[in-house]
């Protein structure tokens, strides 16, 4: 799954130092509960260096609900890097979940290690590169799609799933299976297998 939150003309940020909120607390609050029913979340090294996630379970509720269920409190966390260039005091490091690096694997040995882990339901949560290696490559089967309210207008902005052969083509469309208000901030939640 591709969880992605974008202005309306499709950026996932502004080319400014700081992080751009694209999106509100109840949408917060929803993207914690899709993180609380997935094994691994994924992002790219580029978005630990930008944003310095945590990538972890924010409810005490619901990691009890996952300890309860036999799984750790908050799922395994991925990143994907080609220089290895990391900050080892990145927050995605910090403790309350494992941390797991891949430095320059094939997309192919990156799930096949991760299925080995036991990673049955992985949500990739960026960057823009990363959700497009995964959208063109064919390997997303859901895609949670956040859209704010303004636009960013910034050609030096990163934007989502930029140029690339995606398989959800013309014709080959998604089926939108939600859609959502959530405050000012809309979802569409689209399946992307076949129809």
């Amino acid at each position: 799954m591709v969880s992605a939150a974008v202005s309306v003309d499709g950026y996932l940020d502004d080319a400014s130092p700081n992080r751009l909120l694209l999106s509100n607390d109840a949408d917060f609050d929803r993207v914690d509960e899709v993180r609380a029913g997935c094994d691994a979340i994924l992002v790219g090294a580029e978005t630990v260096r930008r944003d310095n996630p945590r990538l972890l379970v924010r409810s005490a509720e619901r990691r009890a609900a996952r300890e309860a269920r036999g799984a750790i409190g908050s799922p395994l966390r991925v990143v994907l890097t080609r220089s290895g260039r990391l900050d080892p005091a990145a927050a995605v490091f910090a403790p309350g979940a494992e941390t797991v690096v891949y430095r320059g694997e094939a997309l192919d040995v990156v799930l096949a290690d991760l299925v080995r882990r036991g990673v049955g339901r992985l949500l990739v949560e960026g960057g823009g590169s990363v959700q497009a290696q995964f959208l063109t490559a064919g390997l997303v089967d859901e895609l949670h799609l956040v859209v704010a309210p303004f636009f960013v207008g910034d050609p030096a902005a990163p934007r989502f799933a930029g140029p690339g052969t995606y398989p959800n083509g013309p014709d080959r469309r998604m089926r939108l299976v939600e859609t959502r208000p959530i405050g000012d901030v809309v979802l569409l939640r689209y399946l992307l297998g076949s129809r």
